[in-house]
């Protein structure tokens, strides 16, 4: 799951200054989940915003809106029925859903409501952690499911680092070493051998280091 953070209001106020039509859009999946970007976000944004105006003596007029993916042609597609005589859609989706809705309508502004952060995990009700950065080769299988790309503050692949402290990240003492949370499950499963396997340097041009990633599935195409 995408996991995002609404941009400050002072900001968002900023970048919608220039303007008095505004589509506000939201999103019902990732950032609904993450209560970010969803129907009630979006109300409540709306509310904030219509009342700040008020209160500056600079009326602005509002539409309300929230599709099902902001990151698939169909539903982006059916937005132009929605659109009508707005000056700026302020997005509340992840920065894909912002990008591809900007790419679709290139005559009007699409502006970015939050902060798209990580993917990440509902480790208990209010609270998302990081679990993934999407690097491209998966290396879960070797290191007990823990992945250290995303869990360890340096990426490290063949141990903990000489900063780690009871059993925590030197960057964050809050943050559990995850080499020490795949050594102890190693020893959970009795395969601490697996320890000794040193890992050849990852090769990052599967990751985001080479450049904009596609995947092509021809047996789908239409």
């Amino acid at each position: 799951m995408i996991i995002a953070n609404r941009k400050p209001f002072e900001e968002i106020v900023d970048m919608l200054k220039p303007y008095k039509r505004i589509l506000l859009l939201g999103c019902n999946e990732c950032v609904t989940v993450c209560a970010v970007g969803g129907a009630k976000e979006v109300a409540v944004l709306s509310s904030e915003l219509a009342m700040y105006r008020a209160k500056e003596g600079q009326p602005i007029d509002i539409k309300e809106h929230v599709l099902e993916r902001n990151c698939d042609p169909e539903y982006v597609e059916a937005l132009i029925q929605v659109i009508g005589d707005r000056e700026v859609i302020l997005s509340m989706a992840c920065g894909c859903g912002i990008q591809f809705v900007g790419e679709r309508y290139r005559n009007i502004p699409v502006l970015p409501g939050v902060n798209t952060t990580f993917y990440g995990v509902t480790e208990e009700h209010g609270v998302w952690t990081e679990r993934c950065q999407g690097c491209g080769n998966c290396i879960l299988d070797k290191t007990m499911g823990i992945c250290p790309v995303s869990r360890c503050a340096k990426s490290l692949f063949n141990g903990p680092c000489g900063g780690s402290q009871g059993g925590n990240c030197e960057v964050n003492k809050d943050t559990p070493c995850a080499w020490q949370l795949i050594v102890d499950r190693y020893k959970e499963r009795n395969m601490l051998h697996r320890y000794l396997e040193l890992q050849p340097i990852k090769d990052w041009s599967t990751s985001r280091d080479g450049g904009p990633r596609k995947r092509v599935r021809e047996d789908l195409k239409i």
